[in-house]
């Protein structure tokens, strides 16, 4: 057999709905597609504004088919007050996806998890493999990548993130970042960010600027892609986005490995119609290929 990818890179329109997210309580459930997003890795942590109980079930289901394509089992850990939304989060016990079947299912996890294990010193993730194997499944609705710009008189930056996501019913928008990334200071004090949605064209672009996590940029005139100046923050962006989007943070706090923003959008706008930089589970591709489907690789 064939090895499967543990990630895919794939270029779809950033409006498009491909899986839906509904999460199961005793006495109730809810659509979640738009308002759950992860608030950190270690340990892994779904936020969302949804109240779902104690130990509610995360279902994630094909949208076009109804197949149910994972499921996540979450145990409560509390809730972030922010003015009237609250925002309640999860911490992920156990999960299990049913895009593979038998045996392919477990010889994919077992080659997976090898490679973690041999690699974990070079490993971005640095999470336990049965850790990211449940993270996978979060990804079964595709990611969109974004850049996130920041600017101050001394400090200015540019870097990728995909831990991003709308917390729709309460209005608010998070961003999980690690907290080692060099930035998180600064957008713990200026409290404002700028996000362009960049093409999946800039695929190797993008994935270049990954080392401002560590450092940050010393002139905007040294990127290689024109930039223009956000409306309402003036913070430098990708001229050439497919969306902009302007956040003021209202709340961040430490969860672990990362720090969680919560922020309500200033501006939105859509500059350009196309394909965006997107990330899904490699086990989501194969299933998509499988069943003549599959997402168009970046």
């Amino acid at each position: 057999m064939r090895p499967i990818p543990q990630w895919a890179t794939v270029a779809v329109e950033p409006s498009a709905q491909f899986v839906t997210a509904e999460l199961h309580w005793n006495g109730g459930h809810a659509t979640v597609t738009r308002d759950h997003t992860i608030a950190s890795l270690k340990p892994l942590t779904i936020a969302t504004s949804v109240d779902a109980g104690e130990r509610p079930l995360l279902q994630y289901s094909d949208r076009l088919t109804g197949r149910v394509l994972g499921v996540l089992r979450l145990r409560k850990e509390g809730s972030i007050a922010i003015g009237d939304a609250p925002i309640h989060l999860y911490q992920v016990e156990t999960g299990e996806h049913y895009c593979l079947g038998w045996p392919l299912r477990a010889v994919t996890a077992w080659r997976q998890n090898r490679s973690m294990r041999k690699h974990r010193s070079t490993n971005h993730l640095n999470m336990e493999p049965i850790a990211a194997q449940q993270l996978m499944i979060t990804y079964l609705p595709p990611r969109p990548v974004v850049l996130v710009s920041v600017e101050t008189e001394g400090h200015r930056n540019i870097f990728p993130m995909d831990l991003i996501g709308a917390l729709e019913s309460s209005g608010l928008f998070s961003l999980a970042l690690r907290s080692s990334n060099v930035s998180e200071s600064t957008m713990r004090e200026i409290r404002r960010v700028a996000l362009s949605h960049p093409p999946a064209s800039m695929k190797p672009t993008v994935y270049q600027l990954a080392r401002h996590h560590k450092e940050p940029i010393r002139a905007w005139n040294e990127l290689a892609f024109p930039t223009s100046r956000s409306p309402a923050f003036d913070i430098p962006m990708v001229a050439s986005a497919l969306r902009v989007q302007e956040l003021a943070i209202v709340h961040s706090q430490v969860i672990g490995s990362h720090t969680f923003f919560v922020g309500q959008l200033v501006s939105s706008e859509d500059r350009g119609e196309g394909a965006q930089l997107h990330h899904t589970a490699g086990f989501h591709q194969h299933y998509r290929n499988t069943h003549g489907m599959p997402f168009p690789e970046a």
